[in-house]
C-alpha cells in the first residue's frame, strides 16, 4: 500500500525517503568537492606555469606540465572543445537522472558524485576557456602517461567503482542493506 492508493505510506517508506535524500546530499557534496578542488588546482597551476612549461615534483617521475587539451580523453579529436562541452552537458543530465534511479545505494551515489564532479570540472574549462587544463604528468624518461587533472582522476575512480558494481552487483546492494539499518 502506498499514499497513491489512498491507504497511506507503507511502513519504512519515510525512513527510506530520508536515507535516499541523504544519498543526494552525498552525491552533490562529492561532486561539489571534486569540482572545487579541480578548479582551485587548475587556477593555482595557471598562476605558476605558462602553457607548455613544466615543474618537477618528484624528480622526473611526477611533474606538473601546463597542457591545454582542446579535445577529448587523452587529447583525441583536438579543437572540438565546444562540441564536447555541449555533449558533456547532456552527459551531466544523464548522470543526475541515473542518480535518481540509483539513489538508495550509497556506493553508487559516491561513484556518480565523483563522475559528476569530474564532468563539471572539465566542462567548466571547455565552456570558459575553450580547452581543458591538464597538468599531472607521470612517467619515467620518455615513457609517460597521458597528462591529466583532478577531474580526470575523479572520473577514472568513478569508472573503476562502476565497473566494480557491474561485475560484483552485491557492492551496491551491500551498502544499501547496511543503510537500511
Amino acid at each position: 500500500m502506498t499514499a497513491l492508493d489512498g491507504q497511506g505510506p507503507t511502513p519504512g517508506t519515510a525512513v527510506a525517503t530520508r536515507r535516499s535524500g541523504a544519498h543526494w546530499v552525498t552525491f552533490f557534496g562529492i561532486a561539489a568537492i571534486v569540482w572545487v578542488l579541480d578548479q582551485l588546482s587548475k587556477a593555482w597551476l595557471v598562476g605558476q606555469l605558462s602553457p607548455g612549461e613544466s615543474m618537477n615534483v618528484v624528480g622526473d617521475l611526477v611533474r606538473l606540465v601546463f597542457s591545454q587539451n582542446s579535445g577529448a580523453l587523452f587529447g583525441l579529436f583536438r579543437d572540438n572543445a565546444v562540441i564536447f562541452g555541449i555533449v558533456s552537458l547532456a552527459v551531466i543530465g544523464v548522470i543526475v537522472a541515473y542518480q535518481g534511479r540509483a539513489g538508495r545505494s550509497l556506493y553508487l551515489s559516491v561513484a556518480l558524485g565523483l563522475l559528476l564532479g569530474g564532468a563539471l570540472g572539465n566542462v567548466t574549462d571547455r565552456l570558459r576557456l575553450g580547452y581543458v587544463v591538464d597538468f599531472v604528468d607521470i612517467g619515467i624518461g620518455g615513457f609517460r602517461w597521458y597528462t591529466f587533472n583532478v577531474a580526470d582522476a575523479a572520473i577514472s575512480a568513478a569508472i573503476v567503482l562502476l565497473i566494480g558494481a557491474a561485475f560484483i552487483p552485491a557492492l551496491g546492494r551491500l551498502v544499501e542493506r547496511q543503510s537500511d539499518g
